[in-house]
């Protein structure tokens, strides 16, 4: 999801700014919701983005494994430390008894679960646990008092122990929480500075306590500003749809990269949702965000997601490539779309559409009719400018083709030699021009005319407008 992509960023970004190392880790330990395939995606995202780790799976690193699940001997010595301290309980409590507390206890504002076995006899806890009675473990935190954490981009936040819940760090099957499992593996990788999704600010005051029960020193937190949908209200969806006109609304890395936005542009913008510079700059390259990145920048109020002024963007970056570059992003787009085009033809073309096209997944819509032999049916109307008829136009195609089938087939002869005979008609450019796109192209929307017709050539756009002026017969 971008909401996770524009965290990954941002600690990719602050940690090549101090010459720090940006390490990822698989945090699995929820397999009710574990998805091989998420990881694949998560990996697959990063890679496209260009945010390469420096440790994590695939290329290791000193505090290896980075997947959660096999690192549970560990968690498991930890726990039983807690346990040892008197920091942490065993809790039998059954799945009903706890509903019953949570519809009892939630009305009230009260932690939903009623610390029954907070005092329990550790040794009878023991022997009940060695039986093989379903259990979990629990935190034991302070009953009173405060505890006042500080986020490096919220300032200081303050917490009332009395309204904390003793929370599960080891779940009935063995294995940790998330809480639990980043704590201690966040110690036991070095880690000095904490970005994550402010729906964790929550979590502070459970995390310090843990810090604190293991007398360990907890890194510099930063919460991130909510990513909210485009029109500013809610969080940004989780689940992908379409605007008005049809086109993919896209909240996944993924489809992102399917549809064509390259990996500087996204990585540009998502950069500036939540972040800026000084209030002005906006296009910057890899190497100008990782200098200029900096937490005291990162705003904490939410950031609207803005699809349009992403386009612009992957538009100005799009602009950027040489057309080679450009031919051989949008070549695969094209098979994918069942265009059998030509690389040669299509490098002649890539200079026409850079200026029009904001996503590579529309390249298409843009040069289709340049590679086939017949164009599909168009709507005749299309031809016919405003203030003219349908039977004004054959007279108009037969003098464009007698014109072009004399001329010399470049553009500048194209241009010089059409103009002549809309002058000698008597009519406006345009009333001779649209027809001619229309009958050549089949569309209003083409790149530039008279470089179009030479590279369609004399042979092709005679015969699309022989075509055309055949259909118009019945009209005349």
């Amino acid at each position: 999801h971008v909401g996770g992509a524009r965290t990954a960023l941002f600690n990719y970004l602050f940690a090549r700014h101090h010459g720090g190392k940006f390490i990822l880790r698989i945090e699995d330990t929820d397999q009710k919701r574990y998805n091989p395939e998420a990881v694949n995606w998560l990996l697959n995202g990063l890679r496209y983005l260009g945010l390469n780790w420096d440790e994590g799976p695939e290329v290791g690193g000193d505090y290896g494994p980075y997947v959660q699940t096999e690192r549970l001997s560990i968690y498991r010595h930890h726990c039983q430390q807690l346990l040892d301290n008197g920091l942490a309980y065993r809790c039998f409590a059954t799945p009903e008894e706890l509903e019953e507390m949570r519809r009892e206890r939630k009305p009230k504002g009260l932690p939903t679960y009623d610390r029954r076995y907070r005092d329990y006899d550790p040794d009878q806890a023991l022997a009940r646990a060695d039986s093989g009675e379903s259990h979990v473990v629990r935190i034991k935190l302070p009953l009173e008092g405060s505890i006042t954490v500080h986020d490096a981009i919220r300032g200081d936040i303050t917490f009332q122990n009395e309204k904390l819940e003793d929370v599960v760090i080891v779940k009935s099957d063995g294995i940790p929480t998330y809480h639990m499992a980043n704590v201690i593996d966040d110690h036991l990788m070095a880690i000095s500075h904490i970005m994550r999704g402010d729906e964790w600010v929550s979590s502070m005051p459970l995390h310090i306590h843990l810090y604190n029960a293991f007398s360990w020193e907890p890194p510099i937190m930063a919460h991130l500003p909510v990513i909210l949908n485009p029109t500013g209200r809610g969080k940004m969806s989780k689940r992908e749809s379409r605007a008005p006109d049809g086109r993919v609304l896209p909240v996944f890395v993924r489809t992102f990269e399917e549809l064509g936005y390259l990996s500087d542009a996204m990585v540009n913008y998502m950069a500036l949702v939540g972040w800026s510079y000084d209030d002005k700059t906006e296009l910057m390259d890899r190497e100008e965000l990782i200098d200029r990145f900096s937490l005291d920048r990162v705003n904490a109020s939410p950031a609207s997601w803005n699809y349009e002024k992403l386009d612009y963007f992957n538009g100005v970056y799009l602009r950027a490539l040489t057309p080679l570059a450009l031919t051989e992003l949008v070549m695969p787009y094209l098979e994918k779309a069942g265009i059998k085009a030509d690389k040669a033809t299509m490098m002649q073309i890539a200079p026409l559409i850079q200026e029009r096209l904001n996503v590579l997944s529309d390249v298409s819509n843009w040069v289709d009719f340049f590679f086939v032999d017949d164009l599909p049916p168009y709507d005749l109307d299309l031809l016919v400018p405003k203030k003219m008829s349908l039977a004004d136009i054959q007279p108009i195609l037969v003098a464009a083709r007698d014109t072009l089938a004399q001329t010399d087939f470049n553009h500048d002869a194209i241009d010089a030699a059409l103009r002549q005979s809309v002058e000698t008609l008597g009519i406006k450019a345009g009333q001779m021009f649209q027809p001619i796109r229309i009958a050549v192209c089949g569309k209003l929307v083409a790149p530039p005319l008279f470089n179009t017709l030479e590279i369609l050539g004399r042979e092709t756009v005679l015969k699309r407008l022989d075509q055309a002026i055949s259909r118009l017969e019945p009209n005349q």
